[in-house]
């Protein structure tokens, strides 16, 4: 399949600082992509090269990969949120989302789709200074969906808000994608990334350390603590070594600290010990730490 986006080689260069050091990236139709790493880390730099805001030191990118017409005027095909929403702020929903539709020249925009979509339909009258900073941000997703682009580029789009815009907003960026659109979604949250994203690629000082689904690089299959008494231990080590259930295995304060492989359970390792003759006096399945899992991708 013909990629929406692909990346060789960017790099940025302010001086002595290298804000990327030669970023490979490709993202395909439909896919809901997340760029997850810390402040700092290159990730608005990325996104204002893709938007020509600013031009790289070196490396390439193509857009709309197969289709001429499309990769000849990418931003056509492109809306765009970065960093903070910028409106007239004596000028109403309606009037503001008009005049972007003006400069993009878009005829008769669905401004009532827009903002029913925003959940602003009740305040489109209402002056944008008015604004609380998540219906700020939620009209700003309206401004990005004027012309009905392809791809949607949003930087931060939670940055800022209370709990309750956050979650407002992720609903809104999920319904946009369940339209079909390609969403790329720069994030140093990794809560927002696993909840909205269905790919991610994760960076660190300007660089790509892993890429994939979310479920892949992020793993949440969770940990499974056990014990046994000291006769038994020896043979419990031995055990866990061969085991066929275990992916991985290491011991921690007088406990075996174990992933399973995904398709197996702490219930089948119980069974299959107690069938080689060990009696488990500690067994606990505990969530896999996200953070932790991320802190050991970025060290």
């Amino acid at each position: 399949m013909p990629s929406i986006l692909s990346v060789q080689q960017l790099t940025k260069n302010y001086g002595s600082l290298t804000a990327l050091n030669g970023l490979d990236l490709s993202i395909e139709a439909g896919q809901v992509f997340g760029l997850l790493g810390p402040n700092g880390s290159g990730k608005t730099t990325m996104l204002a090269i893709l938007l020509d805001v600013i031009h790289a030191s070196a490396g390439t990118y193509t857009w709309f990969e197969g289709r001429p017409e499309a990769s000849a005027n990418p931003r056509r095909y492109i809306g765009a949120l970065l960093e903070t929403p910028n409106f007239y702020p004596y000028l109403n929903a309606d009037q503001n989302l008009s005049i972007i539709a003006s400069i993009k020249q878009v005829k008769n925009p669905p401004l009532d789709a827009l903002l029913d979509l925003v959940q602003l339909k009740e305040r489109r009258r209402s002056p944008f200074r008015t604004y609380s900073l998540g219906m700020k941000q939620r009209l700003a997703l309206a401004a990005c969906l004027v012309g009905d682009p392809e791809v949607l580029i949003l930087d931060e789009p939670t940055n800022g808000l209370d709990p309750q815009g956050m979650i407002e907003v992720r609903n809104i960026i999920k319904k946009i994608a369940t339209q079909g659109k390609t969403i790329i979604l720069a994030s140093h949250m990794l809560d927002e990334v696993e909840k909205i994203c269905s790919h991610v690629a994760i960076i660190k000082n300007g660089k790509r350390l892993a890429t994939g689904a979310v479920g892949s690089i992020l793993n949440k299959q969770p940990t499974v603590e056990v014990s046994c008494l000291p006769p038994e231990f020896d043979k419990l080590r031995t055990f866990l070594a061969t085991c066929r259930l275990v992916e991985k295995s290491s011991y921690e304060n007088t406990r075996f600290v174990l992933e399973l492989k995904p398709e197996h359970s702490a219930a089948e390792l119980n069974r299959l010990a107690f069938e080689q003759g060990i009696t488990l006096n500690h067994l606990v399945t505990k969530a896999r730490s996200l953070e932790l899992e991320f802190l050991e991708i970025t060290r």
